[in-house]
């Protein structure tokens, strides 16, 4: 995605399952965190299996996405980190990805 060339439609598709694949590794970050330590994610019980899924990749695109609705709130310090690290992510990739497009876009141009 980021080596020179033109911009393409699967570029931009695995630019796009890149920021979904992230926020994935998040999940799956929070939930052993959680199985580790209790309770680090309030909102969240390990003890609901089925919905546990389900309201941890609701957590992680919420903190990816920097929305963070406030329903799920990361109490142990591990899982803070984490969801501070994911929100960084969240908003630098998208930035870098679409200045790194616009760039090999113009530079396709001038050709």
């Amino acid at each position: 995605m980021f080596a020179p060339g033109r911009v393409t439609y699967h570029r931009i598709t695995g630019a796009v399952l890149l920021y979904l694949t992230i926020g994935q590794i998040f999940v799956g970050l929070y939930g052993m965190v959680d199985l580790v330590v209790t309770h680090s994610l309030s909102g969240v019980s390990v003890a609901e299996a089925p919905k546990l899924l389900s309201d941890l990749i609701y957590f992680s695109f919420s903190m990816l996405t920097t929305v963070g609705y406030g329903d799920i709130v990361p109490v142990h310090p591990i899982a803070r980190s984490l969801s501070s690290v994911e929100a960084i992510i969240g908003q630098l990739y998208p930035a870098t990805l679409l200045a790194r497009l616009v760039t090999l876009e113009l530079e396709d141009r001038r050709r």
